[in-house]
């Protein structure tokens, strides 16, 4: 059994802590597994395309080096810290409507998608590429920023593409989505330290890509909030730092 997080941002996209960091962040508090989802914007719409000129996104030209980077940190996060790290994104398309704006988490693959397929598109070519289909923050987040209800909205037509639709994102858990009856997993879409503090998902499972993927799929999991001791005992002491 072991927490893990399959929601994770860095630098590459709106994240805010580089790579070689976030890995010792979760490292060092014992998480067994997490998978790096940075953003893979659509290349069509006006957003998609602002998130690609500021740096907000991955793109076709820097993917490969991205994940070349991705599985090197694995390497030295497995050696270290004997935690899993996965390669994923988090393919992105916003509009300025939020019923039109869905995120969709390629989970457990390092191969490029195209951003710009419909969603029964996408998760099939997800699929196809050895991943799990994950539908991100499906109903409000419960914070003031951009809302993706698309899915949401169409979760009957879309039920069997995807592999699990997220219960949680960071520290608010969706009673809409835990009751619906869909498999479910939780994370915290992480893009600061203080994203750690969080819901997470507990594994029942050995500690391996596979067995993680098809323990997702078998709905062999449980969710746990996770306080990080280490930041909030920081953030107490600060006034007394200064």
């Amino acid at each position: 059994m072991f927490l893990a997080d399959f929601h994770v941002h860095t630098n590459r996209s709106d994240g805010r802590v580089p790579l070689a960091e976030v890995i010792d962040l979760y490292g060092s508090r014992g998480f067994g597994a997490i998978a790096i989802t940075d953003h893979l914007c659509e290349r069509q719409s006006f957003l998609g395309k602002a998130a690609r000129y500021l740096g907000c996104s991955l793109t076709e030209q820097n993917f490969a080096e991205h994940m070349r980077d991705v599985a090197e940190e694995g390497e030295r996060a497995w050696h270290q810290y004997r935690m899993l790290v996965l390669p994923g994104t988090e393919i992105t398309k916003n509009s300025l409507n939020n019923h039109r704006s869905a995120h969709v988490l390629a989970l457990g693959t390092d191969q490029y998608i195209d951003p710009n397929l419909e969603i029964p598109a996408l998760c099939r070519e997800i699929r196809a590429k050895g991943g799990l289909a994950i539908a991100a923050h499906p109903v409000s987040t419960r914070r003031v920023e951009k809302q993706t209800y698309h899915l949401w909205d169409r979760r009957e037509e879309l039920r069997s593409s995807f592999d699990a639709w997220e219960v949680a994102s960071g520290p608010y858990l969706f009673p809409e989505v835990l009751h619906s009856g869909l498999p479910l997993v939780a994370n915290s879409d992480f893009h600061l330290p203080r994203h750690l503090t969080s819901w997470k998902t507990v594994l029942h499972c050995e500690r391996s890509p596979e067995a993680i993927l098809a323990a997702i799929r078998e709905q062999n999991v449980s969710f746990h909030f996770y306080e990080d001791a280490v930041l909030s005992a920081a953030a107490l002491l600060s006034p007394f730092l200064r």
